[in-house]
């Protein structure tokens, strides 16, 4: 998934030469170079290009090396091996829910003061750099998700778009009603492949019945109970032959099949919309639905870490971050790259309101943060998901019932907690 942001504050920097353009400079008088892993995609690389342009015009004393690295999803393993072998950038991309792990190693730069003296990040872009009561990276990226609903397929179904208070009882009906096996045409879609893709979209259920990813403690699972009753969910789904099922990493099929108009309803970001509006599709975004009825999301806070590599190139670097979130340069990273403002002084900007104004459905995305929660930062959580990821495709695949699966799901995902990290 394409889920990107950055970070605004100088703390021990002297905030106003950062600003005015007078970063570190060498004692040699030669630049310093800042290594960067950015691990984006084509259309996230390019703004990145764009905007480290603008930076080195007015930072003479630092140069942005976009060079090396890898996508964003094999980032967690290729810094692993960077910092076994001492050979590490100086900022990489970190997914949120890798921070924990990769901040074990003492390379890793406390960046507190960085954020204290940012614009104010929301709080689940702020939570998902803590580690420990450290902030131990800068937030880059804000996503939150909720349901896109094909307007046309609703319609032809004589279905009433869903309202905000609807329940998972709700979808799974309307997803019924929406299903034609005549046609090809599926009420919803879920990744199927076992990985966080597969898994994050389910945690706003479990948060919603109370539990928690890990229990009071931290010696096991806090969503045994719940997440039988989250599988019974995706079981009667999967029963009704209404979701169609992604086989292949990255959820390209599922998406590619909602923007032919063979899906009515898919839970995603707002990284989604542009492909599904360059596509035709006349869409609606609602929040998702609920056991309560009261709103829940989550977001996906990814993180730009930085790497010691020594006093001049972390002041560097630090500098670079905190040009790169201010709101001026964030609001054109969300226009370019699709993520959600990491502040309210960014949203309140007019050029987010004239992105706003030409993307339907982006407010729910934005107003959703208000209620989002976020995945926790410990060393785990990478082997809770891949036993939660497994437990879920046997229900949709009818391989295992609910409580089958969310038992094997247990012990699996409790001896990993359990481990001395």
């Amino acid at each position: 998934m394409d889920r990107r942001g950055f970070l605004r504050g100088a703390g021990g920097l002297a905030l106003g030469a950062a600003l005015a353009g007078c970063g570190p400079a060498r004692a040699t008088g030669g630049p310093v170079t800042v290594e960067v892993w950015h691990g984006q995609t084509d259309t996230g690389k390019k703004v990145l290009d764009e905007l480290v342009a603008d930076f080195h015009r007015t930072h003479p004393g630092i140069r942005i090396d976009l060079g090396g690295g890898v996508l964003a999803d094999a980032m967690l393993q290729k810094i692993t091996a960077a910092l076994a072998s001492g050979s590490f950038p100086d900022i990489a991309y970190v997914f949120g829910s890798d921070l924990a792990s990769v901040a074990r190693s003492p390379s890793v730069v406390d960046v507190t003061d960085l954020v204290d003296a940012g614009p104010g990040f929301w709080a689940p872009a702020r939570e998902a750099v803590t580690v420990n009561g450290r902030v131990r990276a800068v937030p880059a990226l804000l996503d939150s998700l909720a349901v896109v609903c094909n307007k046309a397929l609703f319609a032809g179904a004589g279905i009433p778009l869903p309202a905000a208070g609807w329940t998972w009882a709700d979808f799974v009906a309307t997803a019924k009603k929406l299903t034609d096996t005549g046609s090809g045409t599926f009420g919803t879609a879920w990744p199927a492949t076992g990985d966080e893709d597969t898994v994050w979209r389910l945690w706003p259920m479990v948060w919603d019945l109370g539990g928690d990813v890990i229990g009071a403690g931290g010696r096991g699972i806090g969503f045994a109970d719940q997440g039988v009753r989250v599988f019974e969910v995706l079981r009667d789904l999967a029963a009704a032959h209404a979701v169609y099922l992604d086989p292949k990493t990255g959820s390209e099929q599922m998406y590619q099949a909602f923007q032919a108009g063979h899906i009515g309803m898919v839970a995603t970001g707002p990284w989604q919309l542009p492909d599904i509006a360059d596509a035709g599709i006349d869409y609606a975004v609602v929040p998702l639905p609920s056991f309560s009825g009261a709103p829940v999301t989550i977001s996906g806070p990814d993180t730009w870490t930085l790497f010691d590599n020594g006093e001049e190139r972390v002041a560097a670097a630090r500098t670079f971050l905190t040009w790169l979130a201010d709101p001026a340069q964030d609001v054109r990273w969300d226009d370019g790259a699709g993520s959600l403002p990491l502040s309210r002084r960014t949203q309140q900007l007019p050029a987010w309101a004239e992105k706003t104004a030409a993307t339907p459905g982006l407010p729910v995305f934005v107003d959703a943060l208000e209620n989002a929660r976020v995945r926790p930062v410990h060393p785990a959580y990478p082997q809770v998901s891949a036993a939660l990821g497994t437990a879920i495709v046997a229900v949709l695949l009818g391989r295992a019932t609910p409580a089958d699966a969310m038992r094997d799901c247990a012990a699996a995902a409790n001896a990993a907690l359990i481990i001395p990290r």
